[in-house]
């Protein structure tokens, strides 16, 4: 009696079969990835760090401060009045020192120490409870041309020196006086912009009352300079 050989083939879906019954198909291979914990580490800790700074972020937003700020502009020396300020509420770094909204009245009747500008942030040390002229000061108006100004700007409150030169032709030619030039201390309270046309800029230096005469004569004369002194005023 023959034998029918047995047919090993596949069926249309590709599975093998065999004596026309399929043949156990064998899982699919899984590879598995192993996790290195160092890296699951710093996964969990920058998520923490973002968290935090999220928590920070907020914590400032929400923590505010009412402050004074100027409304108008306001010129060195000037008195302010509650016109001159307003209100601003804002996220404040403890390193700025502002001037709060509780001590407004404090600064209503004191002095610009320099020139405010609308829509700032006042600070302490931009009012003053003193004069910008002292007692026993007279202020004198010093006109500089473009070639006198220096490159420094002016400061108020910065130091300076006002030296008498000999008037144009009052000297001969190779004949300078070895003699020293006088000089009168004095300091800066004001310095205005640029004129349009000439360029002319006008400080008001605050002198010893017995200085201002002389100065302003020097001054009428043509024969003024202003020199800036060194920050320790030597």
């Amino acid at each position: 009696m023959s034998q029918t050989p047995e047919r090993i083939g596949t069926v249309p879906s590709g599975v093998p079969y065999q004596g026309g019954v399929a043949a156990p198909v064998a899982p699919p291979r899984v590879s598995v990835r192993r996790r290195r914990p160092g890296v699951i580490a710093l996964s969990l800790a920058l998520i923490a760090a973002g968290g935090a700074g999220v928590a920070v972020l907020l914590l400032q937003v929400g923590d505010r401060t009412d402050v004074v700020t100027v409304v108008r502009d306001v010129q060195v020396g000037q008195i302010l009045t509650e016109d001159d300020l307003g209100k601003a509420s804002v996220a404040l770094d403890p390193a700025v020192k502002a001037v709060r909204i509780d001590d407004l009245k404090s600064v209503v009747g004191k002095r610009a120490a320099v020139e405010l500008k609308s829509g700032s942030m006042l600070t302490p040390s931009q009012v003053t409870g003193d004069s910008l002229v002292r007692a026993g000061e007279q202020l004198v108006p010093i006109g500089l041309e473009p070639k006198q100004i220096p490159a420094t700007a002016f400061v108020p409150g910065q130091k300076v020196e006002l030296v008498q030169v000999p008037a144009q032709g009052a000297v001969d030619a190779g004949k300078a006086s070895d003699a020293a030039p006088r000089t009168i201390d004095g300091r800066v309270v004001k310095a205005s912009g640029a004129a349009p046309g000439t360029g002319i800029v006008v400080v008001d230096v605050a002198t010893a009352a017995a200085d201002g005469p002389t100065a302003a004569a020097w001054e009428a004369a043509g024969t003024l300079r202003l020199v800036l002194a060194a920050p320790d005023g030597h």
